[in-house]
């Protein structure tokens, strides 16, 4: 349990400290970069990357192949409890920076 709380305050810790517009930066880049920070520890966000780290958080390519994926769909999950994944409290720029990068890994 110490952990999981360990863990929940340093992932509010890296959305607390990202940029929420930094200049010359695209919402896609934002998205991208908190991805790493946020997400990586147990999701494979970027295109080389093989696997997740924990094999119960799909790859982020996955999530955007999944038939009817959209951007509406996405923000409603990341605004949903989910049990085996951390509650985030992402403020709308980061939501909409993470929904722009996993949109932008369809092919």
């Amino acid at each position: 349990m110490r952990l999981l709380y360990l863990r929940l305050m340093v992932v509010g810790a890296a959305i607390a400290a990202s940029p929420v517009h930094a200049q010359g930066v695209t919402e896609l880049e934002q998205g991208r970069a908190l991805a790493q920070q946020v997400c990586s520890e147990c999701h494979a966000v970027g295109t080389a990357d093989g696997r997740s780290p924990n094999a119960l958080a799909p790859r982020f390519e996955a999530v955007a192949a999944t038939p009817g994926m959209t951007g509406a769909a996405l923000n409603a999950f990341l605004h949903t409890s989910h049990r085996a994944m951390p509650n985030l409290i992402l403020t709308a720029d980061q939501t909409n920076g993470i929904i722009a990068y996993i949109l932008s890994l369809k092919k």
